[in-house]
């Protein structure tokens, strides 16, 4: 016998100024599953559990929602969790000056009288914490867990708020493999306890592991809903569900014509910018050649961001010691300026705070860090900038209607085509990649890797930071190990696998 549906989305129409976000959407969600929805960025999957939480409230779109059997018009978002629906953002909604408690019961305190019963508060945490798999103390501040860490304490505020149909956006985009799957575990095991989840993922392998059905949706409309007990599905036939054609090999061929090495780090040590005991790069020395993609691989907290930051103009902790040599020569890059100066670009892992400013247009954005390209004596030439960013426009396929659209109003894919424009448009002879296609759906991803290739296949030095092993091992020509902040291994990708780069990247004291 089928399960009951306990949620039902019946003709849903979500419009925004001049755009039509979903176009009479219909969703079955049956109680106890796991049930994901995929589709590439802006297809409108956030936009529809934004609709089903109360974000958008009844009123704002139309259609129709039943959960539990009843009809249901949601106000606000407190009324969609009083009725045991719990968003859980990508965007994580947690204040990092609170304690993991603090952050559990925000809203929400247990009380004596009119006080907070603080005994109440810790007991519970620490029950809920327990539940998730999260051996932390309570008190300890959300600033100083790490992200996958953080993602438990939602999930532990979810259950606190008796949870019955837990919604995750994109909930291991900034996860490693190993938190990643603890995070899956978890799902598996609240479904066995009767918690229904929709989860929303770009990562096609963690969806053929854990859901139980898959709803696709393409330009705000559903395509198809695949039973996985009843079919075969594999990541292909969902991407052509996704992107409307078959993508084909996912990495482009290499070129194998890497020349002669032109960048190399030799013993460079950074101290943590709070903890002068710890040293977040340990003696880290590494070449790159040009036309070559260099791969970095390490764990969450590994120092990888750490060491690539401190590179573009040690933007990160204490520069200690060490020397860059570019082209035989030794440089100095003691600020970003002077890293741009000296042909090194950086592409940050976090596109939103540290990549875009989402005020500015496309056209602003693609020319900021290298004004002198289309200034006279210190003025901006509006119409060199304006050639500028129509030409990264058409080069790079962004999806948009010209150069004055607001970059807060593109999808992640083109988002993260805009920070690399911006980056391509300084000149760079060596280009760093902090987790290029972090969120980003396969089909925007496959045109970043073709863009990567091609920037080796000019001549340029790549080096790559990414969680995803298989991406590594698909796009690098060589591949660096990173753990605790020192280099631990280096092999050429054709010949590394996944488990050979584990070994490397938590080593073990037989090691």
């Amino acid at each position: 016998m089928a399960d009951p549906v306990i949620l039902e989305m019946r003709g849903i129409t979500k419009e925004f100024p001049g755009v039509r976000a979903l176009e009479d959407v219909s969703l079955e969600v049956r109680k106890g599953r796991i049930h994901a929805i995929c589709g590439e960025n802006g297809a409108g999957k956030s936009t529809l559990m934004k609709v089903l939480s109360g974000v958008y409230p009844h009123g704002t779109f139309d259609g129709e929602i039943v959960y539990q059997g009843e009809p249901v018009a949601f106000g606000r978002i407190n009324d969609s969790e009083r009725a045991g629906i719990v968003i859980i953002h990508q965007e994580l909604a947690l204040v990092p000056e609170l304690s993991i408690a603090e952050n559990i019961f925000l809203g929400n305190e247990p009380r004596k009288g009119v006080a907070i019963d603080w005994d109440a508060v810790h007991v519970r945490a620490t029950e809920l914490l327990a539940r998730v798999g999260l051996d932390e103390d309570p008190e300890t501040p959300i600033k100083h867990i790490g992200v996958g860490k953080q993602q438990l304490v939602e999930i532990a505020k979810a259950l606190e708020k008796d949870v019955r149909l837990l919604i995750l956006d994109e909930p291991t985009a900034a996860l490693n493999e190993a938190d990643s799957q603890h995070l899956l575990d978890l799902i598996v095991g609240l479904k066995g306890k009767g918690v229904t989840s929709i989860m929303i993922s770009h990562k096609l392998g963690e969806i053929e592991q854990v859901a139980d059905a898959i709803t696709i949706i393409r330009d705000g409309r559903v395509v198809e809903t695949l039973d996985i007990e009843h079919g075969a599905v594999d990541e292909d036939r969902i991407i052509r569900g996704m992107v409307g054609r078959t993508l084909g090999h996912r990495f482009p061929e290499r070129s194998g014509a890497a020349g002669d090495v032109f960048f190399e780090v030799r013993d460079w040590t950074v101290q943590h910018p709070l903890s002068a005991e710890r040293l977040v790069a340990k003696g880290s020395s590494f070449t790159v050649r040009r036309g070559e993609i260099v791969g970095f691989a390490g764990l969450m907290g590994a120092g990888r961001t750490e060491l690539a930051m401190s590179l573009f103009g040690r933007q990160y902790g204490t520069w200690l010691g060490g020397t860059i040599v570019k082209d035989g020569q030794e440089i100095r890059v003691r600020s970003v300026p002077e890293a741009i100066e000296h042909g090194i670009a950086y592409v940050s892992e976090d596109r939103k705070a540290l990549g875009l400013n989402l005020l500015d247009t496309i056209k602003r954005s693609v020319v900021s860090a290298k004004l002198g390209k289309v200034s006279t004596a210190g003025v901006v030439d509006p119409i060199r900038e304006l050639h500028a960013a129509e030409e990264y426009l058409k080069a790079l396929r962004i999806k948009a209607p010209d150069v004055e659209q607001g970059v807060d109003t593109l999808s992640g894919g083109n988002q993260q085509k805009v920070v690399l424009s911006k980056w391509m448009f300084t000149d760079p002879d060596l280009l760093i990649l902090d987790e290029p296609t972090r969120g980003i759906d396969v089909g925007a991803k496959s045109e970043i890797y073709q863009i990567i290739r091609q920037l080796a296949d000019q001549g340029k030095g790549v080096i790559l930071i990414s969680s995803e092993l298989p991406e590594l091992l698909g796009l690098a020509d060589r591949i660096y190990t990173i753990f605790e902040g020192r280099i631990t291994g280096e092999l050429p990708a054709a010949e590394a696998d996944q488990e050979m780069l584990m070994r490397r990247m938590a080593p073990t004291k037989g090691d």
